[in-house]
């Protein structure tokens, strides 16, 4: 099989080491992995801005990036969530109508795709301590991605998954919500990161990379002992 590989923005930028694991994860489970040096933006900052015409030049980009056939794989939910579930406001009925539909049935979330598409949940991984997942909003609401990382996790050698109180709830990050709402998003990241420390564990694991920077920013600031890390960046350590 093969897979083209969408590497989000701030990805690219902060955390090029978990775009790296994920392909390595991906080419141990079988997978010739492409990647478009073309790419850029999903536009979803911009669309979240409200500026819907500058969104859509870079969601056709997108698009025309990603034709073909292949299944697209992310290490993000939230941009992800953003082509299955509004690219089709975007481009209601234009040109590009029948083009969104196809891409929102090929993208992937990356532990979505692994589970779902390929029928894997043990990776050969291993890392040893205590761990606990944060559904990020995306993921869950967006993509319905639940019990897939979970799934991957629980293979994991020598790492007891805990489950926190509040789950489900926000980690405060939500983008541009971060800077406009500083004290309510810092309050959210204490909460999350409180529930977090209450399990014991020594990992703070999720899908996306925007919240792991939220989360972790302000555990470095605290000086909490815990570590937050992607789920590609634990699923490639052997």
């Amino acid at each position: 099989m093969t897979v083209q590989l969408f590497i989000p923005c701030f990805v690219d930028q902060l955390y090029p080491q978990t775009a790296f694991n994920m392909v390595k994860v991906l080419e141990k489970a079988g997978v010739e992995v492409v990647y478009n040096t073309e790419q850029t933006c999903c536009g979803q900052p911009a669309f979240n801005a409200g500026f819907r015409d500058e969104a859509r030049d870079v969601c056709t980009k997108f698009l025309k990036d990603f034709s073909g056939h292949d299944y697209v794989v992310a290490p993000s939910a939230s941009c992800v969530g953003f082509v299955r579930n509004y690219y089709s406001t975007l481009f209601n009925n234009s040109s590009l109508h029948n083009d969104v539909k196809d891409l929102q049935k090929r993208i992937f979330e990356f532990s979505s795709f692994m589970v779902n598409v390929l029928g894997v949940e043990d990776v050969g991984a291993t890392l040893h301590g205590k761990a606990t997942y944060h559904d990020s909003c995306a993921g869950l609401r967006e993509c319905k991605i639940k019990e897939e990382p979970r799934k991957l996790l629980s293979r994991v050698k020598g790492l007891e998954l805990l489950e926190m109180n509040d789950v489900e709830t926000c980690c405060g990050f939500g983008g541009s919500f971060a800077v406009k709402f500083e004290s309510i998003s810092i309050a959210m990241a204490d909460q999350k990161v409180n529930n977090a420390l209450q399990t014991g564990a020594d990992y703070i694991i999720s899908t996306d990379l925007s919240c792991l920077m939220h989360l972790d920013g302000y555990i470095k600031h605290k000086g909490h002992p815990i570590r937050a890390m992607h789920i590609a960046d634990v699923l490639a350590n052997s």
